[in-house]
């Protein structure tokens, strides 16, 4: 599983970074992906930050 952040959309808000850490954190006003793939571990607080981000920049490749 890979996760993306659209840079474009992204408000910097952080709901994504609270939830899941290990996969997303802020840098600047924006989130960033910080892994290559979604540790399985992280699959299912990946796909709730993804559900939370109020822009929609956030997409999950299975």
């Amino acid at each position: 599983m890979k996760a993306k952040v659209d840079p474009d959309l992204c408000g910097g808000c952080g709901p994504c970074a609270e939830i899941c850490p290990e996969v997303f954190q802020l840098q600047g006003d924006v989130a960033v992906v910080i892994v290559d793939e979604v540790p399985p571990g992280a699959e299912a607080a990946c796909r709730e930050a993804m559900e939370a981000c109020p822009t929609d920049a956030i997409t999950i490749e299975e």
